[in-house]
């Protein structure tokens, strides 16, 4: 249910065409809540069926994208969202998963795969950090969005962690 609802903010944070939010999420959004192309398509085209969004009146012209603004039916439905109650997400990861299941037969292979994953996190981690530096720099950090900050540093602390706790495991292996 959470799709529609991030496409809800991105067009309230900016009206969009189809094509400018996959660009959106491919840069951000996606980065806590990914989708493909053809889920935001589809998505976007519920969306408006629903009367949540609409497209915004263009001029005729050959080849224009669509571009989408949230109606007040979307503004409601994404506020009503946002003060709905949660309980957390059970971690599900194969990684994990993968950690127990070599207690039992056995390590072979599994110091490549956490080193790759490693690998990986450090990598998410330098982006987190360029994007942070880039959007949220400490001389702006009473005008920017402090909530869209946290979403940041919500990725930033899940990759240290990420990182902390793979180094440890490698070494466990040793």
């Amino acid at each position: 249910m959470s799709l529609p609802h991030a496409i809800l903010t991105a067009l309230l944070e900016k009206p969009s065409s189809g094509l400018e939010l996959t660009r959106r999420f491919d840069r951000s959004i996606g980065f806590f809540w990914p989708a493909t192309h053809q889920q935001i398509y589809r998505e976007l085209g519920r969306l408006e069926t629903a009367g949540r969004i609409r497209a915004l009146p263009q001029p005729p012209s050959r080849g224009r994208r669509k571009e989408y603004e949230v109606l007040p039916a979307g503004r409601a439905e994404l506020t009503g969202w946002v003060a709905e109650p949660q309980d957390p997400k059970p971690m599900r990861d194969a990684l994990v998963l993968r950690l127990r299941a070599a207690a039992v037969v056995g390590s072979h292979g599994l110091r490549e795969e956490l080193a790759r994953h490693l690998e990986l996190h450090r990598r998410q981690l330098a982006q987190y950090q360029e994007i942070e530096q880039r959007d949220f720099p400490p001389e702006r950090a009473g005008t920017e969005n402090r909530l869209q900050h946290r979403v940041l540093s919500a990725g930033l602390e899940l990759e240290r962690f990420w990182i902390g706790w793979l180094t440890d495991t490698l070494a466990d292996l040793d």
